[in-house]
């Protein structure tokens, strides 16, 4: 029987593949969302970044069909990243659809769909070209103290990160 922690664990490392299919199925919900004004598709967004920050892939839709379906039919070679950076931009996804959900709910959807915006932007890049923010972002928080070295020790190093790219 597996314990709590075993099942609300995130995945480290990360295979970079399915993160970046992830963020393109979140590009194209998010985008279809705001093109075609369907702000109920906010909630299947926001629920995947909560299941994804609480367990990584394993209560995701997105995140499951990434990891089982998708990921293991492409014929490329495979990168892995740390997961507490990835963790993180999990977080920050469902801080923005959370903040556009809220909003739409209150009526703001201009407000709401500017904040998707910035979210297809975010995912897009990761989707797009590989550039993950919240990875980017991650050793200078752990720099500026907010976030343990403990968390993450090879997330500590810029420059060790970026040569193996």
């Amino acid at each position: 029987m597996r314990t709590l922690r075993e099942v609300f664990s995130f995945p480290n490392p990360v295979n970079e593949t399915s993160a970046r299919v992830v963020a393109g199925g979140v590009v194209a919900m998010a985008a279809g969302a705001v093109v075609f004004d369907q702000p109920w598709l906010l909630a299947p967004l926001t629920y995947g970044f909560a299941a994804r920050v609480a367990a990584g892939p394993k209560f995701s839709p997105l995140g499951l069909l990434a990891t089982k379906v998708v990921t293991p039919r492409l014929p490329i070679e495979h990168r892995f990243a740390p997961g507490p950076p990835k963790r993180l931009a999990q977080a920050m996804g469902l801080t923005l659809t959370a903040t556009a959900s809220i909003l739409a709910a209150t009526g703001r959807r201009r407000a709401a769909y500017r904040t998707l915006g910035l979210l297809i932007g975010a995912a897009g890049l990761e989707s797009a070209l590989g550039i993950c923010l919240a990875c980017r972002l991650f050793p200078l928080l752990m720099r500026a103290g907010l976030v343990p070295r403990s968390v993450c020790e090879e997330c500590n190093d810029l420059r060790t990160r970026d040569s193996r790219r």
